[in-house]
């Protein structure tokens, strides 16, 4: 599976908005699962989009035949977008599938990883990381996923925005001093998003 994370300063929120719903023509898509997004809570004009896609394949060839068409109702709304894609590596929890009605919040996290780190920093996102989210209150399912030149991606999703709090920062100290995480990371960013339920294809 691919997964495709947009990331742009909206200009126009009310017009991106309908834009966004206008996504919504993605149903039957070849290779196309879903497709959400919504808010940053640290940054309200921050967008997040995120669309999953069967393989590179297919949406190499959307892209080349209809994604024009659909994203001409946001133009002019938003600046300063980053796009990134990422290939499935393993889930966080078990089973993972795109689906977005029984959620109400992802945190997304962007990881850049030293060369000589990736394989120690992968292992401990399988068996430190991952049973720590999956235990969390509210965590219902997640996504690691990785990029050309050790860029990752992790993707949780959780039931209430409430539910994450009680995913502590004192835990996370910990958790990141056994998994020795800084010796791992060139740079961390990610993001609190907040979901837009008309958004969800």
């Amino acid at each position: 599976m691919l997964v495709k994370w947009i990331r742009c300063e909206v200009t126009d929120r009310q017009r991106f908005d309908q834009g966004q719903r206008k996504w919504a023509g993605l149903v039957g898509e070849p290779g196309f699962r879903a497709q959400a997004g919504g808010w940053s809570r640290e940054r309200p004009g921050q967008a997040h989009v995120f669309g999953f896609w069967e393989s590179r394949a297919f949406y190499d060839s959307f892209m080349a035949r209809s994604h024009e068409r659909l994203a001409a109702a946001q133009s002019g709304t938003f600046k300063d977008t980053e796009v990134l894609l990422f290939d499935h590596r393993f889930d966080v929890k078990t089973g993972f599938e795109p689906y977005f009605h029984d959620v109400d919040l992802v945190r997304v996290a962007h990881l850049s990883v030293h060369e000589e780190r990736v394989e120690h920093f992968t292992l401990m996102q399988r068996h430190i990381w991952n049973p720590a989210m999956a235990g969390s209150p509210g965590m219902v399912r997640g996504f690691f996923g990785e990029a050309p030149g050790h860029e990752f991606l992790v993707l949780s999703m959780w039931r209430a925005a409430a539910e994450r709090g009680k995913y502590r920062p004192e835990g996370l100290t910990r958790l990141s001093a056994r998994a020795r995480t800084d010796e791992d990371l060139l740079d961390l960013s990610g993001a609190i998003v907040e979901l837009e339920p008309s958004w969800t294809v």
